[in-house]
């Protein structure tokens, strides 16, 4: 008990927040408003798609709403339903099950839409891949406009690659 006591008096360990000045962040603020901008004439809305994984990269993506990213500040906006979306961000592999609901979500999304797979899952089936209850990474469902590497890519990653999608 003691130690849990202790353990609660320590601060906290979080991420150390980015300079309110930061010129790359600023430079990448500009380069998305202008790319959704010139390419949708608004802001980009994209619609995440949990397909079966571990939850790793959803823990980054949530972040990318946190006030360290703001991503709502780039001009991105995550939207309820697909058919308000432009993107569909797929996490995880394409488990079987998971499969059709996919499918009928890239259905009723309008074009021009793209697809991105944000993950090693996602890309490939990760460590799930050969798994008798998955399909395989999204591609083997869906075309896939872009990959977002890692094992969970971070929130700086998965804004970068957002905006080489609009580029």
């Amino acid at each position: 008990m003691r130690d849990t006591l202790l353990q609660g008096l320590l601060p906290p360990l979080t991420e150390a927040a980015p300079a309110a000045d930061d010129p790359e962040l600023a430079a990448l603020a500009a380069a998305v408003k202008d790319a959704a901008a010139r390419t949708l004439g608004r802001s980009l809305a994209i619609r995440h798609v949990d397909a079966g994984s571990c939850n790793g990269c959803e823990l980054e993506i949530h972040a990318l709403g946190n006030a360290f990213y703001d991503i709502e500040r780039f001009g991105f906006r995550f939207v309820a339903s697909p058919r308000h979306a432009d993107v569909l961000l797929v996490t995880g592999p394409v488990t079987l099950n998971m499969r059709e609901a996919l499918r009928r979500t890239f259905d009723a999304t309008p074009a021009p839409k793209w697809v991105v797979a944000s993950g090693a899952c996602a890309a490939d089936g990760g460590a799930f891949a050969g798994s008798y209850a998955v399909a395989g990474g999204v591609a083997a469902v869906l075309p896939v406009d872009l990959v977002i590497p890692g094992c969970p890519p971070s929130p700086a990653a998965l804004m970068r690659g957002l905006l080489a999608l609009m580029g």
